[in-house]
């Protein structure tokens, strides 16, 4: 239904030449790569020279593009007031996911399908109303002066796909809220070699080459050296998700590897290494309980600095080798190559710079939160963590407030009203929690100034 209602607005831009039918339209491009749906469909699209969604006519709802389905931008598309705005989300996910879950999924506590909440049941418009989208693509630019975006398609992994398929979309109003990526400090084989845990592929080439390295460490003619490195996980990062895969790992080995794969029970084992402390933002009696609640569990804790990372074993700062079977790389976050590309104005780190209200102060329409986004200097705040709670709260905050444009008459692009935007947003920061295996957790109340351990 979406992607005829898609069609359908594009044929009409495509006859009138722009919104309004006087002149020839901005989004109309001679040529066309190809169309996501067929290959026949992409002949036909190449020959009436489709090329995005135009500008929205007088009379029309406001359009409000999302770029993200993250925590920020699932939040928003969830309370935004769609009997005012038309939603389009460009993102190649099409789906959030549950990211303090991730790790349980690697080892089959909980399965993928769990920790996904699909785009449409978040915000059913993107399905079922005529002017509201999902486009499984990347924005690669925005042009801020003509109120529009470029995007192009995602095809990793097909196998029918030519080349991405380009298109702008005009916006009424543009959040970003695309997220960060994961840190590499510029350490030579960590992207070749390493595998994040960010996202639900990366869970599930996790749990493929743990059970492939299982079964392999038990074919006959393995050296003792050779099953001791295929059984070797390794993770870098000390942080919540390292040490949350760390403890469902060594539970995944301590009940699960020593019953089924008893043959090479005595040759697994897991190295987590970090730079500093494990769990620093936490308080000092919370990194001591979880240091000691993974060290009986069977964790091997390596203070180190990784300096480079090879096919079957990374090289640390002192020189140490470690060969490994698995590893998994959760050192943090940082600003993507697409928003250090962005015309805007940066916040301490890199992100999009924004004001007290989220938005982009240099450009009109424009707001980013999430990861991507952080205070400006010039608004005396510090940068907040890329964290989920930050996120979620963002994106809460950002469609009340765009509903409040919304009704007072502001909804569309360059609307020249004097709208008062009520507070600023304020952070209030709810406590940090985080698993360490064995049914056992951590919870940090920084707002009292107090940590308390638990069993859960």
């Amino acid at each position: 239904m979406a992607a005829s209602s898609l069609l359908r607005s594009l044929s009409r831009i495509s006859r009138r030449g722009c919104v309004g039918g006087a002149g020839p339209s901005p989004f109309h491009h001679s040529r066309l790569p190809y169309s996501p749906f067929s290959t026949a469909a992409a002949d036909a699209v190449e020959r009436r020279g489709f090329a995005g969604l135009g500008p929205t006519a007088k009379g029309e709802k406001a359009r409000v593009v999302v770029l993200g389905t993250g925590w920020a931008g699932s939040r928003l598309m969830k309370d935004i007031d769609t009997t005012g705005y038309e939603v389009v989300c460009v993102s190649p996910r099409n789906h959030m996911v549950f990211t303090p879950l991730l790790a349980s999924t690697c080892v089959g506590t909980l399965e993928f399908r769990s920790v996904a909440e699909p785009l449409a049941r978040i915000q059913p418009a993107v399905s079922k109303s005529p002017g509201s989208y999902f486009l499984l693509a990347r924005c690669t630019a925005v042009d801020p002066d003509a109120h529009t975006i470029d995007c192009e398609t995602v095809t990793e992994g097909e196998k029918d796909t030519l080349k991405p398929w380009k298109f702008k979309v005009a916006y009424d109003k543009l959040v970003f809220a695309c997220g960060a990526e994961a840190s590499t400090f510029g350490i030579r084989g960590v992207t070749d070699h390493a595998i994040f845990l960010r996202e639900v592929h990366h869970a599930q080439e996790i749990r493929r080459k743990l059970l492939l390295n299982l079964m392999l460490s038990d074919v006959p003619g393995i050296s003792e050296e050779e099953k001791r490195r295929l059984l070797h996980c390794v993770v870098v990062g000390g942080g919540p998700t390292g040490v949350e895969f760390s403890g469902e790992l060594s539970d995944f080995i301590i009940r699960d590897v020593k019953q089924r794969y008893s043959h090479v029970k005595d040759y697994i084992h897991v190295t987590l290494i970090e730079a500093n402390e494990i769990l620093s933002s936490f308080d000092v009696r919370l990194r001591q309980y979880a240091t000691n609640q993974l060290t009986k569990s069977g964790v091997r804790l390596v203070r180190g600095i990784v300096k480079d990372v090879q096919p079957n074993k990374l090289i640390l700062d002192n020189g140490e080798e470690v060969p490994y079977g698995l590893l998994v790389w959760s050192t943090g976050v940082g600003p993507s190559s697409f928003v250090k590309s962005l015309p805007f104005p940066k916040s301490p780190g890199g992100r999009i710079g924004v004001d007290e209200w989220l938005r982009v102060p240099s450009a009109r329409d424009v707001f980013a939160i999430g990861d991507c986004s952080g205070f400006l200097e010039s608004t005396g705040k510090d940068v907040l963590p890329a964290l989920a709670q930050v996120a979620e709260r963002q994106g809460k905050y950002l469609a009340h407030l765009l509903n409040h444009v919304m009704k007072a008459g502001g909804g569309h692009a360059n609307c020249e009203i004097d709208v008062d935007l009520g507070p600023a947003f304020v952070y209030k920061h709810l406590g940090s929690m985080a698993t360490v295996g064995r049914y056992k957790a951590l919870v940090d109340l920084r707002q009292s100034k107090a940590g308390y351990c638990f069993c859960l």
